[in-house]
């Protein structure tokens, strides 16, 4: 295919998912290529493609990819699915992540204030850092707990020649938000929100398991475990439509050394 090349990709994050006009719905997932360079493939439908298309988070894929013409953010290609392939298992968490931190860590960012101040220079819009210190996570009702009627006929569709019939993913009716401040001397703080699948998909279960008690576990993992037992980074990008916004796109959260030598 003209202007594609084959791609492998190591994914490490992929967002909950949002309607497309274009492609009904979207999750902008992004990973690391074998020559350590950030990439976004999207838009990238993931729901809908074959399960044999279906990969993981720290899983290596193939596939043919192109610059996406529309979005000017530097990482960001286009996909032909047909020629995406899942390669091999995730990376394993053992001697807590040892495997995921020598490919991911190397490329970490200074600070999110770097990052910004990168942008602004290079263009760059993907990005990983380590916060100096974690607030807490903020939870807000949305505006809209609801689809609107044009965003849920919008999901409603199906892709032609489709073999699987996919239900309209569910609206999520918070915001998650962190707020912390980076390692950066001038930093004044920050507050962004979260976009991660795992958080959306942690709170449709725990909701359907404790009902109105969910919160409490998901505070647990989300905040108190973020803050005070995971080594955590965050993994960032900017929204297509305003590329100076940054977003939290991902966690990457190994236990820190001292529990995990005594855990």
């Amino acid at each position: 295919m003209v202007g594609y090349h084959k791609q492998r990709v190591l994914i490490t994050v992929k967002t909950y998912p949002l309607p497309s006009k274009k492609a009904i719905e979207v999750s902008c997932t992004a990973g690391i290529t074998d020559d350590n360079k950030w990439v976004r493939l999207f838009p990238l439908p993931f729901r809908h493609l074959e399960y044999s298309k279906r990969f993981k988070k720290y899983q290596w894929i193939e596939a043919n990819i192109c610059k996406a013409a529309s979005d000017p953010r530097p990482e960001s290609y286009r996909v032909d699915l047909d020629s995406l392939r899942p390669m091999g298992s995730p990376l394993p968490t053992k001697n807590n992540w040892q495997v995921r931190k020598e490919k991911i860590l190397p490329l970490a960012a200074p600070s999110l204030c770097h990052l910004q101040r990168t942008r602004e220079s290079t263009g760059i819009t993907l990005g990983i850092f380590k916060p100096r210190c974690i607030n807490e996570l903020i939870i807000e009702p949305e505006e809209n707990p609801r689809w609107t009627p044009s965003e849920l006929e919008t999901l409603s569709q199906q892709y032609m020649f489709e073999r699987i019939q996919v239900a309209p993913v569910e609206k999520i009716p918070f915001k998650f938000k962190y707020r912390f401040f980076c390692n950066d001397s001038k930093c004044e703080g920050h507050t962004l929100s979260v976009t991660d699948w795992e958080i959306g998909e942690a709170y449709r279960k725990w909701r359907r398991d404790y009902s109105e008690s969910w919160e409490s576990y998901f505070r647990q993992k989300f905040e108190y475990d973020v803050i005070y037992c995971f080594d955590t980074y965050f993994y960032v990008g900017t929204v297509r439509a305003h590329p100076d916004v940054w977003i939290i796109v991902g966690l990457f959260y190994p236990h820190k050394e001292a529990i995990y030598a005594t855990g």
